[in-house]
């Protein structure tokens, strides 16, 4: 059913990030095209883009994304940290633009001191400045559902569909679901009856049409905590069965789904390859046809 990948490191040149999602026969991958935590980027060459659009290709991987940096606060009451942010996010646009990536996927912001009314305009503000700088471009801002932490927007889903409502041009504007952060906001998906009503909410709020990806992760935290604490597939206080829901739903057959779990072994194991594993035992197999008889 759904795509799965993993947000994979680029540490040593993006082309790795493919090659380490190839090795795990994953379907897509996440990446940081710059170092997520200082405002200064590398120099992105032509060289960097070939071997990554390469490998690729070579893995058959497809719907590669990028997560922006987390020093982006399109929220902040802040004249210089808003502009600052503004142009940061157009840089990373522009950068996955030349890598072929679908989207980056972007914590709406946080309004600080001052209030969620002006955090969100303000976030609609920067939305409009960013899609005008990049006008032409088909990469997409993909706002992402967070947890709720601290003065965090977008943990409710009227302040995304007010986002999108705002914006002067919504026609590149998609959403990340991330489960381990709709979870810990207060959304229900433990089971099957209250994952759909949270999806049906979602789809009268926005639209199911708008989801371009989901972050795939279980939650350390509990239920309602509005923490943002990753946990392995089955782990967590969500649990296994939210997940089989969520792959086997056919809406979202083709919406890549990248793990954001913790990396790392585990009797030898890559824990990616176990959260993985896990996934795709979730995944129904397909029904078989009835033979006719003759």
């Amino acid at each position: 059913m759904g795509l799965l990948g993993a947000h994979m490191s680029i540490a040593g040149g993006y082309y790795k990030a493919a090659n380490a999602a190839g090795e795990f026969e994953m379907e897509c991958v996440q990446i940081f095209t710059k170092n997520n935590n200082q405002w200064k980027a590398k120099e992105l060459t032509d060289k960097d883009v070939h071997l990554f659009r390469e490998s690729m290709e070579k893995h058959h991987l497809s719907n590669a994304c990028s997560h922006s940096s987390y020093l982006i606060n399109m929220a902040s009451p802040k004249p210089e940290l808003w502009q600052k942010s503004v142009d940061a996010y157009v840089i990373e646009l522009e950068r996955a633009e030349r890598l072929g990536l679908g989207g980056v996927v972007i914590h709406p912001g946080s309004y600080v001191e001052s209030s969620p009314e002006e955090g969100l305009d303000k976030i609609v503000r920067g939305i409009d400045e960013v899609l005008e700088r990049t006008d032409g471009a088909a990469v997409e801002i993909w706002l992402e559902t967070t947890a709720g932490q601290g003065s965090n927007l977008g943990y409710q889903f009227p302040e995304l569909q007010y986002l999108i409502d705002n914006a002067a041009d919504s026609s590149r504007i998609g959403i990340c679901i991330d489960t381990c952060h709709i979870h810990a906001a207060g959304y229900k998906i433990t089971t099957e009856a209250d994952f759909k009503k949270t999806m049906q909410e979602f789809d009268e709020l926005i639209g199911t049409d708008r989801i371009r990806a989901f972050h795939l992760n279980d939650s350390k935290k509990e239920f309602g905590s509005r923490k943002d604490r990753h946990e392995h597939i089955g782990e967590g206080t969500i649990g296994v069965e939210a997940f089989r829901f969520l792959v086997n739903d056919k809406r979202f057959a083709k919406i890549p789904m990248y793990m954001e779990t913790p990396k790392g072994e585990r009797d030898g194991m890559q824990l990616d390859a176990m959260n993985l594993q896990t996934l795709r035992d979730l995944i129904k197999s397909p029904k078989k046809p009835k033979s006719s008889s003759k």
